[in-house]
């Protein structure tokens, strides 16, 4: 190989790193959200734009995605389990939004649990979280200044929360929703389908007794109360995840009753390379929603 060739090679190659290197300008605050409901102190990730210091003398307000985790996760994985660490900074920075990621625990569903006192996270989400990040920020404190999305279980709760609240959100999404709880067609080993089973039995009593109990839980059984609400919907799920059945049968309803939503399949399973693939998607469908608003 020539020198030359050799030089331009290096210069290609140290262009390369550079551009890879975090060029992200949001700043992450790490806050405490205790909840009186349940009687113990939880904690929240918020990622602020590069902008929001700088606009602090004009008062400007944020709208805010609050990004829920998955099931045996914890508030931090969406910046710290996602390929890419620069993911959310850059999204925050892109739209001029605060994220919001709380903690829903490892198994809460993001419900208000019948059996567990200490498990009352539809209260904790909708009344306390939300309090204290407008108390916090400089935020739009009106629904049409709010969006919500998670993957899994954290799909699931934020199609549930909006679904149930559509005084408190715009637009809610679903990455890879675990949306039937009754599980009928997950497509799991016999072993993980018992243990998920048992996890659920925790939080909502035994399924054998209250069938028509955890039915009501179950997002695949909103499908009119979302068309009711008229709340902007994005759903995505990979086409090899476990989930994916429960994901066509929401849309085979919304279809069905005509309500308006944006559904996509894409190659994938129930992994972090999906749904960091899958997060910017839905951010632009909510900047959209929140340009309209």
């Amino acid at each position: 190989m020539k020198q030359s060739e050799t030089s331009i090679r290096q210069l290609l190659f140290f262009f390369g790193f550079f551009l890879t290197l975090p060029l992200q300008a949001a700043k992450v605050d790490s806050l405490d959200v205790p909840s009186a409901v349940m009687k113990k102190n939880l904690r929240a990730v918020v990622v602020l734009p590069d902008s929001y210091a700088s606009s602090a003398r004009n008062k400007t307000t944020y709208p805010v995605l609050y990004l829920l985790h998955g099931g045996y996760g914890h508030f931090n994985d969406w910046i710290t389990k996602t390929p890419d660490k620069t993911l959310i900074h850059r999204l925050a920075d892109q739209y001029n939004l605060i994220i919001v990621m709380p903690e829903g625990e490892v198994f809460s569903y993001y419900l208000d649990s019948p059996v567990v006192k200490d498990s009352h996270f539809e209260t904790y989400l909708t009344k306390e979280v939300i309090d204290k990040i407008d108390n916090t920020y400089r935020t739009v404190r009106t629904p049409k200044g709010r969006v919500i999305t998670g993957l899994s279980m954290g799909g699931y709760g934020a199609l549930y929360l909006a679904t149930r609240h559509p005084d408190l959100y715009c637009a809610a999404g679903s990455m890879s929703g675990a949306l039937n709880l009754d599980m009928n067609t997950w497509k799991l080993p016999p072993d993980a389908f018992k243990n998920i089973r048992a996890e659920f039995e925790k939080i909502l009593g035994p399924f054998s007794q209250s069938p028509d109990g955890w039915a009501a839980y179950s997002v695949v059984g909103m499908a009119d109360k979302m068309k009711t609400n008229g709340l902007k919907l994005v759903i995505e799920c990979g086409v090899d995840d476990f989930l994916i059945e429960p994901n066509r049968e929401l849309h085979r309803r919304l279809v069905f009753n005509q309500t308006p939503h944006d559904y996509s399949e894409r190659p994938g399973g129930h992994s972090w390379e999906f749904w960091q693939n899958a997060l910017p998607y839905q951010v632009l469908f909510f900047s959209k929603v929140l340009n309209e608003n």
